[in-house]
C-alpha cells in the first residue's frame, strides 16, 4: 500500500479513536503528511517486514513498530536503523529450461519453458500475482504479442484494446518471470535480483526493451507512463548479457 495512503488511513483511524503505527515506504512523504506514529524502514519496496524467511528480523521490526503505541503524543516518526538496499545491479542466475519448440520465437517459446517452473512457485505459495488482465497459460501468447509490436505491428493491432491493458500485460509478464525465477534458485533472492534477472538475462527482456523503442513513436502514442511499464527506470541504462 502506498504511503500516502497508509499515513491518510492512519490520521482516519485515529480520529476515530484507533491507536496505529505507520509502515511508510516513502520518507519525504510521510514528513509531509505526519501520521501520528510511524516507523519509517528503509527496505526495498515489497518487503516492508525487511528479509524474507527471516522471522526473527521480521519480528525485531514488528517490535520497533508497536513500542512507538506508547508514545501517545504525535506525530512520531522514527527509522528503523537498519537499510537493506534493494541489489538490482545483480540479477539472478537462473538455470534456464530447454526450449520446448526451437520453431517459435525465441522469447515465445522461452515463456512457455518456464511454465513448469512458475507451477512450482504457485504451488509452494498458493497464490500468484500474475492474471491481472492475462492468465498464466497464454503469458507465452501476451509476449508473442510484444514480439509483433517490437517488428512494427501498431500496439493497438497486436491485440490490445487500450493502453491501460497494454501496461497491464506487461506487469503479467513480468510477475510470471519473477515468479518462475523463485523455483529456479535455491535461495531467497535479493529484492530486486528477479527484476534484473528478466531484463538483462532473458529473450523476453530483449523483447519488451525492443517493443518500447517501437512504441516511442507509437501511432496512437501512448503516455509518458510507458517507459515505467515497460522497463523500470533502474534497468533503464543496463546493458543486456
Amino acid at each position: 500500500m502506498c504511503t500516502r495512503v497508509v499515513c491518510t488511513l492512519a490520521h482516519v483511524m485515529e480520529a476515530a479513536g484507533l491507536a496505529t503505527v505507520a509502515l511508510p515506504s516513502n520518507l519525504r512523504l510521510a514528513e509531509r503528511m505526519r501520521p501520528p506514529r510511524a516507523l519509517y524502514c528503509e527496505f526495498p519496496l515489497g518487503r516492508p517486514l525487511g528479509r524474507p524467511k527471516d522471522p526473527a528480523f521480521q519480528r525485531q521490526v514488528l517490535d520497533t513498530a508497536f513500542a512507538l503505541l506508547d508514545r501517545p503524543e504525535g506525530p512520531v516518526l522514527e527509522k528503523f536503523p537498519t537499510v537493506i538496499e534493494d541489489e538490482a545491479e545483480q540479477p539472478l542466475i537462473c538455470p534456464m529450461p530447454p526450449r520446448y519448440d526451437p520453431s517459435a520465437p525465441a522469447a515465445v517459446d522461452e515463456a512457455q519453458s518456464l511454465r513448469p517452473a512458475w507451477e512450482r512457485t504457485h504451488a509452494a505459495q498458493g497464490s500468484t500475482q500474475v492474471g491481472r488482465v492475462v492468465a498464466a497459460a497464454k503469458i507465452p501468447e501476451a509476449v508473442g504479442a510484444f514480439v509483433r509490436i517490437s517488428s512494427g505491428t501498431p500496439w493497438n493491432e497486436a491485440g490490445f484494446e487500450s493502453e491501460a491493458q497494454l501496461f497491464q500485460t506487461v506487469m503479467d509478464i513480468r510477475t510470471y518471470y519473477e515468479e518462475a525465477a523463485m523455483a529456479l534458485v535455491d535461495h531467497v533472492p535479493a529484492a530486486r535480483a528477479a527484476e534484473s534477472w528478466l531484463y538483462r538475462s532473458t529473450e523476453t527482456g530483449k523483447v519488451l526493451r525492443a517493443a518500447l523503442e517501437a512504441l516511442k513513436s507509437a501511432d496512437p502514442p501512448l503516455s509518458p507512463a510507458v517507459n515505467f511499464y515497460f522497463v523500470p527506470q533502474s534497468q533503464m541504462k543496463q546493458a543486456l548479457s
